[in-house]
């Protein structure tokens, strides 16, 4: 895994402009950097040797050395994409999966994407054309951001690169802070700095002239269809398998990390790594550790465990907030941050369970239709009645659930991790202007439009939870230990075959994940395959009623930054509330004091 970094314009002091933005994320590849610089172009890399170690540098040219690329990723195709380029009489010099990326260009062009199986964001300059062209994978693993100021348009794979850039102007985009609040993580392509956008998943931009081309070549699809229960299974089984087999291609050890649930069980018992890595936390209700070495034992594998402590966990929050680029509210950060940590003492590549709940349906939200099917018998008129009158109520148990069975999925439902409703921030925040939650899901609903639900919160579920929280974070917290990690249940092949599958082999009123858990059950040795999903659970509920948590984020709480952005008597309520028992407050509180540490960090430090 690497890091790249790069800018066009005509102006001088390239070279120590671009070395600044690189050496800015040198943590996602301490082993080597490299340049390319001439009169309109300066691209940057930092390299993590995984693959060629000793031949495998960038940049990375074509025979003339017109074409030229930085990439940051793993192309797990690039020995059959190899044999087709030279059938077609291109000369490699190198055996890195890199070399692909120009040959393929000087071939496919801007087709090349749709060729690529893997994680990857990159860069080409075609320096005959004086064009640019940069992509990003289909489901987004990888991170690439672009900004344009004048005549100058950069691109890096970490907002903090622009900070270096003397045309870079750092400025709050507080249109974003409710749809954060709202989503706990900024849900759109702009970010919470204004001005800087996220090149979508699946699309590529060509810069030429001035002016920019974005192209999309691979978009989310389902298309379901019967088919045998039994050979799902088989199929399942074959097809991660197969993935996992391509994702240990390194020239590297490869570990992986393990929690107590069925995904990450799974790809361990497949991939049989010699070494794998749990977090934990005293609690015995939120430590997975005795999970994992039960299963390590039974596998005869290591595990390597941490107990992560309350101070600790408090103490690397800023750290944390620097890495991400933007805040999340997502807990597991920190639990990722320490594994990460712990494994990066050992190897430089480790396997991770994302994307499963999302491609599979593991999460119990999927399952509302046929839980509360007694509920949906009442008259659809009457339940939209009763969810509007519930919306100007004061918040009470189960009164989310009258909303939520009330509304249509396109008038409430952003995602599996909602916190704030819009009714709250616009009390919380002290912003007129915002962007509210209906304008940014509406592209995806109007695609899935005629979908079953289920399918619809899974696209919402993939489009953002999982591309703008689940893999930002795990991306950022291994690289922050310049750990690269791997996730195999996000493959395109594998997508596709779950996107095929009925509602009923993904979820049931008895269980999620279906047909992906009687998959593992066929190579996990223990019942980690029955387990229900935690996903890295943290104690902050009662930790927040501690006095050194409590005075902490309230200190936060009374700060000037706070008392500018947000109505500071209502964020104490929430707190005071929480504290006292009133009201379990603890995704709120923690979605705002996320916020004002990562502002800490970027805009105040």
């Amino acid at each position: 895994m690497c890091g790249i970094a790069g800018f066009v314009n005509d102006k001088k002091g390239k070279k120590e402009i671009i070395k600044k933005m690189t050496d800015k994320i040198i943590h996602r590849g301490p082993d080597a950097e490299g340049f390319y610089i001439d009169d309109e172009v300066a691209l940057g890399h930092r390299r993590l040797s995984i693959i060629d170690l000793s031949s495998g540098n960038q940049p990375m040219y074509n025979e003339d050395k017109t074409v030229v690329t930085v990439f940051n990723g793993e192309i797990y195709n690039y020995l059959e994409l190899k044999s087709e380029l030279v059938k077609k009489k291109h000369k490699f010099k190198t055996n890195c999966d890199t070399e692909v990326l120009v040959h393929g260009y000087e071939e496919w062009k801007d087709e090349l994407p749709k060729k690529l199986r893997g994680m990857y964001a990159f860069a080409i300059y075609d320096n005959k054309n004086k064009e640019l062209f940069i992509a990003r994978d289909n489901f987004g693993i990888k991170p690439l951001y672009y900004y344009i100021n004048n005549d100058t348009f950069m691109f890096a794979s970490e907002i903090k690169s622009f900070l270096e850039h003397p045309d870079f102007k750092k400025e709050l985009n507080k249109d974003l802070i409710a749809p954060y609040l709202s989503f706990s993580f900024t849900p759109t392509k702009e970010t919470l700095f204004k001005g800087v956008y996220r090149l979508d998943p699946g699309t590529s931009i060509t810069y030429k002239d001035g002016k920019i081309t974005t192209k999309r070549f691979y978009n989310i699809e389902f298309n379901v269809t019967k088919k045998d229960y039994d050979k799902v299974v088989d199929d399942i089984d074959k097809l991660m398998k197969d993935s996992v087999e391509k994702h240990m291609i390194s020239d590297v050890e490869v570990g992986s990390f393990l929690s107590s649930g069925v995904d990450s069980s799974y790809l361990v018992a497949l991939a049989r790594p010699d070494k794998t890595y749990t977090v934990g936390y005293s609690d015995k209700k939120y430590n997975e550790i005795e999970y994992a070495k039960n299963l390590t034992k039974e596998l005869g594998i290591n595990n390597t465990s941490k107990i992560i402590t309350k101070e600790e966990y408090l103490k690397v929050i800023p750290k944390i907030m620097y890495h991400l680029d933007e805040p999340t509210a997502d807990p597991a950060a920190v639990a990722l941050y320490f594994v990460a940590e712990l494994a990066s003492k050992d190897v430089k590549v480790v396997l991770s369970g994302e994307g499963a709940d999302e491609f599979f349906g593991g999460y119990n939200f999927y399952r509302s239709d046929v839980d509360v099917s007694w509920y949906n018998k009442i008259p659809k008129c009457i339940r939209r009645t009763i969810a509007k009158i519930c919306l100007h109520l004061p918040e009470v148990k189960g009164l989310n659930f009258l909303v939520r069975r009330g509304l249509t999925l396109e008038e409430n439902y952003i995602g599996v991790n909602k916190v704030y409703s819009e009714r709250e921030t616009k009390k919380l925040v002290k912003v007129s202007n915002f962007i509210k939650n209906k304008d940014i899901t509406k592209e995806v609903y109007d695609e899935f439009k005629n979908a079953d639900d289920i399918v619809k919160m899974q696209a919402i579920d993939i489009n953002f939870w999982l591309i703008k929280d689940i893999l930002q974070k795990a991306d950022r917290m291994t690289m922050a230990h310049s750990l690269e990690g791997r996730v195999p249940f996000i493959d395109k092949d594998v997508f596709n075959y779950a996107s095929s599958l009925p509602i009923e082999y993904k979820v049931t009123k008895e269980n999620t994940k279906v047909a992906l858990r009687d998959a593992a059950k066929k190579v996990i040795p223990t019942e980690a395959y029955k387990k229900k999903k935690l996903g890295f659970p943290v104690p902050l509920r009662e930790w927040m009623k501690q006095d050194d948590f409590y005075n902490e984020i309230k200190g936060m709480f009374n700060k000037d930054t706070a008392k500018e952005l947000f109505d500071v008597k209502h964020l104490n309520k929430l707190l005071d509330d929480h504290v006292n028992g009133k009201r379990d407050n603890y995704k709120k509180v923690w979605t705002v004091y996320c916020f004002l540490k990562w502002h800490e960090v970027y805009f105040e430090s």
